[in-house]
């Protein structure tokens, strides 16, 4: 009896520890474009450096240090895919300099596989469609929240989009009696669209670069009927030279309305790009400001 107590003991050690060990490298995936240190990431777990530093390596290959580089190269290479241009996308992705990108891939380090799950894989995803004053909305979430809002004119047209950004996941289809709270944040959303009503406070399940996420997040700070300009939004996050990434995060948003990059303009106060048209941007636009007024004359 003893001998399994102990062994229930290790278990639960054992756990507790992957525990703190993914804890850190989810950490460091929303936070790789940031200089990071040993001893900070040790703080976070209550370890020392040189415990965090032995345990991360054992449990996954690679050191604290590695892994955000390699973390770093993917987001590199995802932006190069996406099209940014070489030096867009080394800011984007946290590398100082040009020399450093080349000798972060020379290195050639892989990524562990079980450190992240692409495209969704082994998800579930439920989604409802429904008309707006902007045309026809679909919705998507998972077990954490809000993963997709887009529009477009036809039902076929946006699954086959949701589809496309969560390759690997199980999307399904579902009338509201199967998904009710899914069903009530659509029309909440829809009336917020349609009616004006204030904007529903959704839980999201935001999924993207860490340059990505900083952007996204910022974004959720801009009240309703302020704008500012892709230039000043790279100043906010601390990334000035990163402009065009900036623009490039906006267009990759995939949860319209919720993250409000509608609220994101040319430096000449033009209306610049929208993933779902300048009609919808700028419909979006002057009912937000009209409602500002309205508030502010009240």
């Amino acid at each position: 009896m003893r001998a399994v107590l102990e062994s229930g003991d290790d278990r639960q050690e054992g756990d507790s520890r992957m525990t703190r060990l993914v804890r850190i490298a989810r950490y460091i995936e929303t936070h790789a474009d940031e200089p990071l240190t040993l001893a900070g990431l040790a703080a976070i777990v209550g370890l020392s450096p040189s415990r965090l530093q032995r345990q991360f390596k054992e449990a996954f290959g690679v050191s604290p240090k590695a892994y955000q580089d390699a973390v770093r190269m993917r987001c590199f290479k995802q932006s190069l895919k996406d099209g940014d241009k070489v030096t867009d996308a080394i800011f984007a992705s946290g590398f100082g300099s040009v020399s450093r990108v080349y000798g972060e891939a020379h290195r050639n380090i892989g990524m562990p596989p079980r450190a992240y799950r692409a495209g969704g894989e082994g998800e579930v995803i439920v989604y409802a469609c429904r008309p707006t004053s902007l045309g026809l909305m679909a919705m998507a979430a998972t077990d954490k929240g809000v993963c997709f809002v887009q529009f477009g004119d036809s039902e076929s047209s946006l699954v086959s989009g949701l589809k496309a950004e969560f390759p690997k996941a199980e999307v399904r289809a579902s009338p509201a009696r199967n998904a009710p709270e899914l069903d009530a944040w659509v029309e909440a959303l829809d009336e917020h669209i349609s009616q004006g009503a204030p904007r529903p406070d959704l839980p999201l399940d935001m999924r993207g670069t860490a340059f990505q996420m900083k952007v996204w997040q910022f974004l959720l700070s801009i009240r309703e009927g302020d704008v500012l300009s892709y230039s000043e939004l790279a100043a906010k996050i601390d990334k000035p030279k990163a402009v065009r990434a900036v623009a490039s995060a906006c267009g990759k948003n995939r949860i319209g309305v919720l993250i409000p990059c509608h609220r994101v303009l040319r430096g000449d106060g033009g209306l610049g790009g929208y993933r779902w048209g300048l009609e919808r941007k700028r419909a979006l636009l002057n009912a937000e400001r009209k409602r500002q007024r309205a508030d502010a004359g009240s």
